[in-house]
């Protein structure tokens, strides 16, 4: 018996890895390095890590790859510059049953592609064939970013204030959270993939637009909306003591949360909790700052709220 009888077949995966090379040259050895930007007096570094659940079943399904992996360096970015950092680098995780060149170099492109909306480098990464574990060419993702902030420049929500206003910044739609609720539709064939074609939209990348922002106007805090929608994630960003009055009406919802609310009998309160309703991304500013913030935005953005 060898190594391939078990279901593992290094040639399989040194030929992708050498296709890797030829897209990121750097990357080789057994690990990744980048030195810390010049120009920073008190730098800190900021990390975080994602997945994209089960929305890789939508992939899946339609046998479409090529977007999955901006969907999985977005989700980690974006939770990274809530704190006012410089995306830097990315790594990630490709865990399968059986190497599908194919497949995985689609999902390599949108890695690639996400870190160049991201501004930042792809490092490194693993890639591991894991049989019995993963059916075929099934596989999941695991993605990381670091960056980098001045300490002093960090956004941390110290300094919000009630009668700061809350902006939302639109969506792409449904991003990466709600899709087990949406794969349960599917199964029950209440929702159908080939009619419903948003669900593999990519999620927003939001870090060119913020990285404006904070060079403009004074952002106190930052929420990124994933799974728990603007209830969960907003709150995450103020001080203790204060809430965030949300206007639901101040923006109209896209059309795609209508259809799964109708699909599946959902509540509006579970849909709020679920789903991002079309606000992928906030920025808390001081009354004063609204017009300016808005003004410098380059996607759909409201005053969806209050700080109490």
């Amino acid at each position: 018996m060898n190594y391939k009888d078990s279901g593992v077949d290094i040639d399989a995966a040194n030929e992708f890895v050498e296709k890797i090379k030829e897209r990121v040259p750097t990357i080789g050895g057994f690990s990744g390095m980048m030195r810390v930007p010049e120009g920073y007096d008190k730098p800190i570094l900021v990390s975080g890590a994602d997945g994209v659940g089960t929305k890789l079943n939508i992939a899946r399904i339609l046998n479409n790859h090529k977007t999955i992996g901006v969907d999985l360096v977005a989700m980690c970015v974006n939770d990274v510059i809530t704190s006012g950092a410089k995306p830097l680098y990315f790594l990630d995780y490709i865990a399968t049953g059986k190497i599908n060149q194919d497949i995985l170099g689609d999902v390599l492109d949108g890695i690639l592609l996400g870190c160049l909306k991201s501004e930042m480098e792809l490092l490194g990464g693993e890639t591991a064939e894991m049989p019995r574990i993963y059916n075929g060419d099934d596989y999941d993702l695991a993605g990381f970013c670091t960056g980098v902030v001045e300490e002093f420049d960090v956004v941390d929500g110290k300094n919000i204030r009630e009668g700061d206003k809350i902006i939302g910044i639109a969506s792409s739609g449904l991003h990466s959270n709600g899709y087990s609720l949406i794969n349960k539709l599917i199964f029950h064939q209440a929702l159908f993939v080939a009619d419903t074609p948003e669900l593999i939209t990519p999620t927003r990348i939001y870090a060119p637009t913020i990285k404006i922002l904070l060079d403009e106007v004074p952002v106190l805090g930052m929420a990124h909306i994933t799974g728990g929608g603007l209830p969960e994630n907003l709150p995450r960003c103020l001080p203790w003591g204060l809430n965030a009055d949300v206007d639901y009406d101040s923006w109209e919802v896209p059309r795609i949360f209508g259809k799964i609310q109708k699909a599946g009998n959902v509540s509006d309160e579970e849909m709020r909790n679920v789903f991002n309703m079309g606000v992928g991304y906030c920025v808390i500013v001081p009354e004063h700052s609204v017009d300016d913030t808005l003004n410098l935005i380059d996607l759909d953005a409201w005053v969806i709220g209050t700080v109490r």
